[in-house]
């Protein structure tokens, strides 16, 4: 029998990580993800159950997601533990890869970049386009680089 992570926000791991991720977007961008007027358990929670999608991956040589919240589990139809496993690449359709290789690579050197739009596939093949993703690098508590994370709150399922 496995064990299924109903709450991975409840991880001391999950919690540092979310602090990276609301920091380095702050960092890059200006702007807030959350209100930050909580506890780091509490932020790590309103992250996780927030009404817009956030993930990031590592910084493998084939990137593996480390963080989905919520909705970007549902979007994609995975459990925590799924989504964990799974390279970032195969979020995407094989034919806008290097697309996507680009823009990542474009987030690398400017830090972040906004405005990103494109096709995605979840895991029983439902396709959505998503708009308006911001993209950005995830920084450490030395602000050394420790992956990328994106957030986008527009989506619609294509056929």
């Amino acid at each position: 029998m496995t064990s299924v992570i109903e709450f991975p926000w409840q991880q001391e791991a999950i919690i540092l990580h979310s602090q990276y991720l609301i920091n380095s977007f702050q960092h890059w961008t200006g702007n807030c993800l959350l209100d930050a007027n909580a506890s780091e358990f509490e932020t790590a929670k309103a992250l996780f159950e927030a009404p817009f999608v956030l993930v990031s991956h590592g910084t493998e040589s084939d990137p593996i997601f480390n963080y989905g919240n919520r909705k970007a589990l549902e979007l994609w139809e995975l459990s925590w533990e799924e989504f964990t496993k799974m390279p970032s690449r195969k979020s995407a359709e094989e034919v806008v890869q290097e697309e996507r290789d680009r823009l990542l690579s474009e987030a690398t050197t400017k830090g972040f970049i906004n405005n990103y739009s494109g096709i995605r596939t979840s895991s029983t093949g439902k396709r959505f386009y998503i708009e308006d993703t911001t993209l950005w690098n995830i920084l450490d508590e030395q602000n050394q680089h420790c992956g990328q994370a994106a957030f986008f709150s527009n989506w619609k399922f294509i056929s």
